[in-house]
């Protein structure tokens, strides 16, 4: 017999898995996951941050977005960096797994990046960054349903005559970043998927937009009523095809705590608290947790935000020279 109850539920998972099938029809294009602690994944913010710990730094990121949809949106990130004097610049290797529609579509990405560091002067320092990568995306057809697999009486009973061309696509990309700090202040611009390679599963062209990132910030040391606090002010903007994301907010950091609250224009508010513990000469470790508040259309039918969380670790190493400046940004 018919039930009610299952046909709907079929429905809503077929409402979910169309969400992640959009990003590989020929006529919409995908867009990159994103991470709200942007600064606490360096390496996947811009390539240019290789090295810029100084010490070797492991970084790893976790992301759910959307809980309360069935067909959540889980990312993994991890990466490592460090500086090289032999070669005057920093090296980083990264990799992410993005998973979308219960495991429906996967993909995975490895990265490799190289950044120049040219010291300006004691107070002004530039790096340059390429950054290749390899990039798979595969799709579990198994978990699709179609439109003509549904029979008005008895729902999803039939095989469906749709077919899947390429059920994974594996392939090259390429990035460039610039990184330009002093002691307070620092700022960069990063341009991924220069080649915008192609990534459809379904459609002959589907090409992935390249990605522009622009970001800027200060760090603030506050007067001596609030010994060793500082508030950091940052702006991060991208545009990848038509999407266009704006954050705007706000550190604050006491001792080894930090907090912030940013707003991502016409989409969510975000809280984040973090710690931080570090000796002068020993390994410095950092963990955060933020949550997003959506706000757009979206929230208004999702009842839980997005929750992520930040864990780095800076290895201890030989003393690095006078002439070298860390950048003074946030870490989360």
């Amino acid at each position: 017999m018919f039930s009610f109850s299952k046909f709907m539920g079929q429905f809503s998972r077929l409402i979910t898995i169309v969400l992640a099938v959009f990003c590989l029809s020929s006529t919409l294009r995908a867009q990159d996951p994103h991470f709200t602690q942007f600064y606490a994944n360096p390496l996947y913010l811009n390539p240019a941050f290789a090295g810029t710990a100084w010490c070797p730094r492991l970084v790893s990121n976790y992301r759910n977005q959307w809980p309360g949809l069935s067909g959540t949106y889980v990312t993994y990130a991890a990466s490592y960096d460090q500086h090289i004097e032999a070669i005057s610049g920093g090296i980083g290797i990264s990799v992410m797994h993005d998973r979308a529609g219960e495991g429906t579509l996967n993909s995975n990405r490895f990265n490799a990046a190289y950044s120049y560091h040219l010291p300006v002067n004691r107070h002004f320092s530039i790096r340059a960054a390429l950054e290749a990568s390899v990039f798979q995306k595969s799709l579990d057809a198994s978990r699709l349903t179609f439109g003509d697999m549904i029979d008005a009486r008895y729902g999803f009973i039939y095989d469906t005559q749709e077919s899947i061309l390429e059920p994974q696509r594996t392939g090259l990309d390429f990035s460039a970043g610039i990184l330009a700090f002093s002691k307070k202040f620092f700022g960069g611009v990063a341009v991924h998927h220069l080649t915008q390679p192609q990534e459809g599963l379904i459609g002959p062209n589907s090409k992935l937009p390249m990605k522009i990132t622009v970001h800027a910030g200060a760090q603030i040391p506050l007067d001596r009523d609030f010994k060793d606090a500082t508030i950091s002010p940052n702006i991060l903007f991208k545009q990848q095809q038509n999407f266009t994301q704006v954050n705007m907010g706000l550190y604050f950091s006491k001792g080894p705590f930090v907090g912030g609250i940013w707003y991502r224009k016409d989409d969510a508010f975000i809280v984040l608290v973090g710690l931080e513990q570090a000796s002068k000469n020993g390994p410095k470790f950092k963990c955060g947790y933020s949550y997003d508040v959506t706000v757009s259309r979206l929230g208004l039918s999702v009842p839980k935000g997005s929750h992520e969380l930040s864990v780095s670790y800076v290895l201890p190493c030989r003393k690095r020279p006078k002439r070298w400046r860390t950048i003074s940004c946030p870490s989360f």
